[in-house]
């Protein structure tokens, strides 16, 4: 998987060190990622509260980064403050203040993405492009967070110059809110079937799993 994603950014003029890989883990079980961590994999995607902090606690021995990318409930915010490094679906002010209050100011601040629903799909998380500066606005203000860029999950789309149109929005949204001051180093985009597209469109981070633990489990 480190190759395909290396050959993507080769291919688009860029530096293979520039994009992350995120292994997705979720209903993997705590030992499939022992084994990814033996691989030299670090960063872990999570998209299950209850299950993520259990798999955590069980692999507390391994130096690994923990990511929350699914949607979050503000009633569950507090273990995942507790316990992930990353939040990337932050989609309202108050997941974010709630994340804000409940972090421990001893522990590093939580690095956040605000994640953007570039496809205005009705049933999907995110907030809306022309939403996002006010929604920046408000994360970057707060307390023992860090904004550090934009999340999107396009909608399947076989053709390619329309999913590149949707990951060029997000970047194009990072570089506004740069104009305007932010300082925002991460765009959370592309998965298994589509990495390579959002990498040609900026992508820094890469959230795959099947292509790296094979067909999900059903949960």
């Amino acid at each position: 998987m480190r190759d395909r994603v290396a050959a993507a950014a080769l291919t688009a003029g860029r530096d293979p060190d520039s994009v992350r890989l995120l292994a997705v883990s979720k209903t993997w079980p705590a030992e499939c990622v022992r084994e990814a961590a033996r691989a030299g994999q670090t960063a872990f995607g999570e998209n299950y509260v209850q299950e993520g902090v259990a798999k955590i606690a069980a692999l507390a021995d391994l130096p690994l980064e923990w990511h929350f990318i699914g949607p979050l409930q503000s009633n569950k915010t507090r273990p995942v403050a507790a316990h992930f490094h990353w939040v990337h679906s932050i989609d309202r002010a108050k997941l974010a203040h709630r994340l804000s209050e409940q972090r421990d100011p001893h522990l590093p601040p939580l690095q956040v993405c605000i994640q953007v629903n570039v496809s205005g799909e009705a049933t999907k998380s995110g907030v809306a492009p022309g939403e996002v500066a006010a929604l920046a606005e408000a994360v970057a203000g707060l307390p023992r967070l860090r904004l550090r860029g934009l999340m999107c999950i396009p909608e399947p789309e076989q053709d390619t110059a329309r999913l590149r149109a949707r990951f060029a929005q997000l970047r194009e949204l990072r570089d506004a809110l740069n104009g305007r001051g932010f300082a925002l180093d991460t765009l959370s985009m592309g998965m298994s079937h589509d990495l390579e597209a959002a990498i040609a469109e900026g992508a820094t981070m890469v959230r795959v799993g099947t292509a790296i633990f094979g067909t999900r489990e059903r949960a």
